[in-house]
């Protein structure tokens, strides 16, 4: 199987109810504050180091939030699941929530270390450009110190920011389940 067909998450649920197993792709911060109960975690980035199908299982389901990640990874993920029938839910967690279906939410999780990325950059772009204006306008370079960061880490998969914030203590935790 080359590439992977999209179900509904109703038509997820009723396989689901029948055997299926759910593969949740996202990464472990991602997965330790919301998921579907009963789906098993494989990270997309532990798909080359360790198949997401077990003895036993002859239907998987792969879903990531929105369905984007799954489906940009497709082939990678028909490659995993030779042996097995797999699909991919049509947008992933979100379209899960929209149909009704049951999630698990631990509000003691800190948000996913990309959310974090995103409000620390903003935050520091948003606060270079207020003092380059009403301070000195060398704090303009504070913006584009963060705009090279962020194009540096969508060029090369490196995001230093996060691996920082992956350190804060509220991550710890989570940070070491994924290890």
């Amino acid at each position: 199987m080359s590439d992977l067909q999209t179900i509904s998450p109703e038509r997820a649920a009723e396989l689901v109810r029948n055997g299926a197993v759910l593969i949740d792709v996202r990464e472990a911060d991602e997965y330790a504050r919301e998921h579907i109960p009963g789906a098993r975690h494989h990270a997309l980035t532990r798909i080359n180091v360790a198949n997401p199908a077990k003895d036993g299982d002859d239907v998987l389901i792969f879903h990531c939030r929105s369905g984007a990640r799954t489906k940009g990874h497709a082939p990678k993920l028909a490659a995993a699941t030779q042996n097995c029938e797999a699909y991919i839910l049509d947008g992933g967690l979100e379209s899960w929530k929209k149909a009704g279906l049951p999630v698990a939410l631990d509000r003691s999780q800190p948000i996913d270390i990309i959310r974090q990325v995103q409000i620390a950059a903003g935050s520091m772009v948003l606060i270079g450009v207020a003092l380059g204006v009403f301070v000195a306008p060398a704090f303009y370079g504070l913006s584009a110190f963060v705009g090279a960061g962020l194009l540096f880490a969508g060029a090369s998969g490196f995001c230093g920011m996060a691996r920082l914030l992956g350190l804060m203590p509220w991550n710890r935790r989570t940070m070491a389940q994924a290890k």
